[in-house]
């Protein structure tokens, strides 16, 4: 099983009770979101149904992760 890159994250919990990340950790994200567009852009069995899939899953793994953080 491949572990999300969403759970590599570091999460922090505000004052306000909320999960954040800082913005090093968001630039660190959307440059892997860009390199894995990059990837699935040279493999002829992908294409952007398949990369919106993926984040998908990551989002949904960060938002369990922001969950079971702020409990």
């Amino acid at each position: 099983m491949t572990e999300h890159a969403t759970s590599q994250l570091p999460l922090v919990t505000a004052t306000d009770g909320q999960a954040y990340i800082g913005a090093d950790a968001v630039v660190i994200l959307l440059r892997v979101i860009a390199e894995s567009c990059r990837n699935l852009a040279d493999d002829p069995d992908c294409d952007l149904r398949t990369a919106a899939a993926a984040l998908d899953l990551e989002a949904d793994n960060l938002d369990c992760l922001a969950i079971q953080h702020t409990r």
